[in-house]
């Protein structure tokens, strides 16, 4: 029953994200400043690291040199040359090596390979990265093409993905450490269900890697402000054109790729009133011009302004008028 489930799964995300996640390893070191470690290493996998205690620098190719204390998680992407300097006098790591696959042929070679040991260990070794082999194909696909389904706004051509790689900060840091450490855990252990298990983790952590990626853009975007100023632009032409159509505010921030969040704050900050009161300025000025014309009943005024109803149209056209709609209309009339 439950490998028919897993098959049900994995056939619906390949369908809709037309590649799958799959977390190839998970392994957990304690390195000290004695140990010699590689001098570089790339994987054709993404690497999640994410360091229990202790101090690291982790040197990335196009990425500069980047300290991690506890409690820190990094994402590294595919094919990227890195390194690890121990920086305190033990470093306790989780490792994750996941990436992408895209037919069921790539699965069965995936899970054929993936290392399940028999007990958790923690292991002292002075080796770094996977120790099975993860297939080149892996690291064909971003994290930002697959999530594409998850409609998080997310796209290839952003500055996120340009990015050799991205520290996890936010609300989704102790979430994402969380899961890759119960990810490991269902590894390490024989249970029932657990590739189910392994997999409905795997795609919640993509997911929670996508809203911190996310976050991280926005916060990028907060201190570059020109790009907000023009993003903010765009959102506000787009309202324009479509105020009339019912649109949100939802939809108006995805329409630039931003949280609504983030979107209601910048938008607020450039034009000094909220999206929302904004759409309800447009509508009811719309409203006041179809008033002005006697032909028109109210009710279909309601909805040619982007109203949802007559009722909401009436509600929020007296409170910003200080008049009913047929008040309006009798005085203009007058």
């Amino acid at each position: 029953m439950a490998n028919k489930l897993l098959s049900a799964i994995e056939d619906e995300i390949l369908m809709s994200a037309g590649s799958l996640p799959v977390v190839i390893e998970g392994i957990e070191h304690i390195y000290d400043t004695k140990d010699s470690l590689p001098s570089e290493s790339s994987h054709n996998s993404h690497e999640l690291l994410y360091l229990r205690s202790g101090k690291i620098e982790v040197s990335v190719e196009g990425g500069g040199k980047i300290t991690l204390g506890k409690g820190s998680t990094i994402v590294i992407r595919p094919l990227v040359k890195h390194s690890l300097n121990i920086k305190s006098g033990e470093a306790d790591l989780l490792n994750l090596y996941f990436g992408f696959i895209h037919d069921a042929k790539e699965l069965s070679a995936a899970k054929e390979g993936r290392l399940q040991p028999s007990e958790k260990k923690r292991s002292k070794t002075k080796n770094a990265g996977p120790s099975v082999v993860i297939p080149g194909s892996m690291a064909r696909t971003s994290l930002e093409s697959f999530l594409k389904f998850a409609d998080l706004g997310l796209t290839e051509d952003n500055e996120m993905t340009s990015q050799p790689c991205f520290v996890v900060t936010g609300t989704e840091k102790a979430e994402i450490s969380m899961l890759a450490e119960r990810i490991v855990s269902e590894m390490s252990d024989e249970r029932y269900s657990k590739d189910l298990m392994i997999q409905t983790l795997t795609v919640e952590l993509m997911i929670n890697l996508s809203r911190a990626m996310r976050n991280e853009w926005e916060e990028n975007i907060r201190v570059k402000t020109g790009k907000a100023k023009e993003l903010v632009a765009i959102a506000k032409q787009y309202m324009d054109d479509n105020f009339d159509q019912g649109i949100t505010v939802a939809q108006a921030a995805q329409y630039v790729f931003l949280s609504q969040g983030y979107f209601t704050r910048a938008f607020k900050d450039e034009t000094g009133i909220s999206p929302m009161n904004y759409l309800m300025k447009k509508r009811i000025e719309r409203a006041c011009a179809l008033l002005e014309n006697n032909e028109i009943k109210v009710s279909a005024i309601s909805l040619q302004s982007g109203f949802s109803s007559p009722q909401r149209f009436n509600v929020a056209f007296r409170k910003l008028m200080g008049m009913t709609p047929m008040e309006y209309r009798k005085n203009h009339l007058k």
